[in-house]
């Protein structure tokens, strides 16, 4: 039978353990800074001072005095001030004596030696529970990103000491160092991490771009005239020149042998030009590839000739074309039109299988390539092959190809017999307009060589000033019997005129004259082909 005294005591001790249990509570979220609800206020985190005060201690020692029925020791109140000191200097929680040494929380509250049954467990080594730091870790930023970030700022200064360090070797001369001082910024960059970081990002891609920009420079100084070799442009073999030699041998088999016969009318005026200008005498064979040896060969991106001039690359290199006459069609002029631009790309360059790859696609779709290498930044063609258009792609290993077949015929199943014969002639100056029939008449050839030996001329007729090409020893015919030949007056273009009638259009009208609607809106100032109006009088190009 209890007593009202017993009652009494027991109801006081099961108050001091609720009050000591929500003290090891508090004392906990007070160590980690999490604040209690309803609890004193604890320092921001963003405070200067990431501990108390000693008035905020001082008050939760007094809180401590005010439970009822818990005497409050020193080596309490010792332990209250430790836990508010930070994890840093009390990692190891001790409730008195020496340290290391001492009673924990649970036995000073309630008298047992062990921890509280579902607390935490004392920390082994001095290391502060997880839960503890959780506070910490987002007070302080990482101290491995901010490394990262210092290790990539350093790799990026590097690089620019690199580069900076490349040109003053570029500007002594000493381009090997050069360039090797390129390849070891190039290496800095790849080592950047960046983490996202954009502004890294740009910097690394405005590095890259300056770094591909100085290996240009350096392999354009190199050029100092060319001195042609047949080591120059090597004689690679791989799969790729495989491909296209099986081609050559297969379904190709015929436009080669008929290539390399025409080759025989134009190579040595070409290998000539070559040789003067110091270029790779193997650049010979670049028309079989272009236009297989076919002075009017046309593409359908218009580019026209032996060596595929377009007209605004022709316009560049002084081909002239009017009404009268193409030069793209001329063998001489266009020959050396194409060594100004060989030459050219190579000052670019610098490697012949990346400036055979320009020639075919434009220097500016190569260089676009180039800029956005992300690795092998080097302008070799082989490190662009997946990059270019499918036909530039093939255009290298398509000449390579050329070049093995030619090195060795017989070992790729090709007899090579003699090519054709040169053509030869001399050139005599013209001030008359005049038909090639009618000088082929006066000077006793036939019309069809002097349009061979003349291609450019597009109506088969000379401008007012003119060096005609005839064979040997006509030159002086040809001037003595000048006065003779009629002058040539270009046929005015005649007209038919129709009225339109309901229900036609353009292209009805311009099918029952066979001819274009093209030629009949040029004819008539028809800008909208699709308004004509009933009645309307077309003049009619006639045939």
């Amino acid at each position: 039978m209890k007593t009202p005294g017993m009652t009494s005591r027991l109801q006081i001790r099961q108050f001091a353990y609720r009050t000591a249990s929500l003290l090891i509570v508090f004392t906990l979220f007070s160590c980690s800074g999490v604040p209690l609800k309803d609890s004193t206020p604890q320092p921001s985190i963003g405070h200067s001072d990431p501990y108390p005060s000693q008035s905020m201690q001082n008050s939760q020692n007094s809180e401590l005095t005010s439970v009822p029925g818990l005497e409050v020791t020193e080596s309490t109140r010792e332990w209250v001030d430790l836990s508010w000191e930070g994890s840093d200097k009390s990692s190891d929680v001790q409730m008195a004596g020496t340290k290391g040494e001492g009673p924990n929380l649970s036995s000073l509250l309630l008298g047992s030696s062990g921890p509280v049954e579902g607390g935490p467990e004392k920390p082994e080594n001095g290391s502060v529970p997880e839960e503890l730091k959780i506070e910490e870790k987002n007070v302080q930023p990482s101290n491995t990103l901010k490394e990262e970030e210092n290790i990539d700022q350093a790799r990026l200064f590097d690089a620019i000491d690199f580069c900076q360090k490349s040109q003053e070797l570029w500007k002594e001369g000493r381009l090997e160092k050069a360039k090797e001082c390129l390849d070891q910024a190039y290496q800095s960059i790849l080592e950047i991490k960046s983490n996202g970081d954009p502004e890294m990002v740009q910097q690394v891609d405005d590095l890259r771009f300056l770094i591909s920009k100085r290996i240009l420079e350096i392999y354009a100084s190199r050029f100092n005239g060319v001195k042609g070799n047949h080591n120059e442009i090597p004689l690679i073999m791989n799969d790729h020149v495989r491909s296209e030699i099986k081609r050559f041998q297969t379904t190709e088999r015929d436009f080669f042998l008929d290539s390399y016969m025409r080759s025989g009318r134009y190579r040595p005026l070409i290998l000539e030009k070559l040789e003067e200008a110091g270029l790779p005498l193997e650049l010979s064979w670049l028309p079989l590839i272009e236009s297989g040896f076919k002075v009017r060969a046309f593409s359908r991106s218009r580019a026209l000739g032996l060596w595929q001039f377009i007209p605004s690359t022709g316009y560049k290199f002084g081909l002239k074309r009017n009404q009268w006459i193409d030069e793209r069609m001329d063998v001489e002029k266009s020959t050396e039109a194409a060594i100004a631009y060989l030459k050219e790309l190579h000052e670019i360059f610098g490697d012949w299988t990346t400036v055979l790859a320009a020639y075919n696609c434009g220097e500016n779709a190569v260089l676009r390539r180039i800029r956005r290498q992300r690795i092998n930044y080097l302008d070799d063609f082989w490190d662009l092959y997946e990059r270019l258009p499918r036909e530039t792609a093939r255009y290298v290993p398509r000449y390579l190809a050329v070049l093995h077949i030619i090195k060795d015929s017989p070992l790729y199943g090709f007899e090579l017999n003699g090519p054709d014969s040169p053509l030869v002639y001399e050139d005599v100056r013209i001030s008359k307009r005049v038909r090639l029939r009618d000088v082929a008449r006066t000077v006793g050839v036939s019309e069809s060589v002097l349009i061979e030996m003349n291609p450019e001329l597009r109506y088969k007729a000379t401008p007012k000033e003119y060096e005609l090409k005839v064979p040997p020893g006509k030159a002086e015919v040809l001037l003595a019997s000048l006065s003779e030949i009629p002058r040539y007056v270009p046929p005015k273009r005649q007209y038919v005129y129709h009225r339109v009638r309901r229900g036609e259009t353009l292209s009805h009208i311009a099918n029952k004259y066979r001819t274009s609607v093209r030629a009949i809106a040029n004819a008539n100032g028809i800008v909208h082909r699709d308004l004509i109006r009933v009645g309307q009088k077309l003049k009619i190009p006639a045939r």
